[in-house]
């Protein structure tokens, strides 16, 4: 089995960028969201008819974390957590179909013909893991909230924003590195003639 036309190696580092700042933008609103809130204060809704306030320093205001007590609805509904649901989508996207993916397509349209050709190709088969990595995190982190676990969100977009960020500014792709150290241990990526 031969290995797959390569890519520009420059496209997943543009994927990354853009990946990152919404990874970024996802902490912020997991931090400052019902995923780090605590009682007691005031937390408010965006579901109608959920609304969920409570006053600070009544004896009748619970103690703990909102998310806990916080229905179904009002969890899936939390900007933070609705952010990371497209982001996932995104990371689904260019997993199961990485040449229609919006940011490569993006970059192949709009940036690619304004630089000069790139000196080496690079396996597009990393890149591609990579961002299943990225998904399989946000993804455990869209979970973890939604069953009411404090702090999951936020942690896993922030892990999400730091390997993409890594990327973007420095090429370090650690995903990429996952899949070479797996490969290299015969887990993934055997040729049919090797195995």
């Amino acid at each position: 089995m031969s290995a797959p036309a390569g890519i520009d190696p420059r496209g997943p580092r543009f994927a990354a960028t853009i990946t990152a700042v919404l990874l970024l933008v996802a902490t912020f609103l997991g931090l400052t969201g019902i995923s780090t809130a605590r009682f007691p204060g005031q937390w408010l809704s965006f579901a109608p008819g959920f609304d969920f306030a409570f006053v600070a320093g009544t004896s009748l205001a619970p103690t703990g974390w909102a998310i806990q007590v916080a229905p179904l609805l009002n969890r899936a509904l939390d900007p933070g957590f609705l952010l990371t649901v497209v982001i996932a989508l995104l990371f689904l996207w260019s997993v199961l179909s990485p040449a229609t993916a919006p940011w490569g397509a993006l970059f192949r349209s709009a940036v690619r013909p304004r630089l000069a050709p790139p000196t080496e190709l690079e396996d597009p088969r990393p890149p591609r893991f990579a961002q299943g990595v990225g998904l399989f995190v946000v993804t455990i982190g869209l979970v973890l909230h939604l069953a009411g676990v404090p702090w999951a969100l936020p942690i896993a977009t922030a892990a999400a924003f730091l390997a993409a960020s890594l990327n973007a500014a420095f090429g370090l792709c650690l995903g990429c590195q996952l899949y070479l150290l797996l490969q290299r241990a015969g887990v993934i990526g055997r040729s049919a003639a090797a195995a």
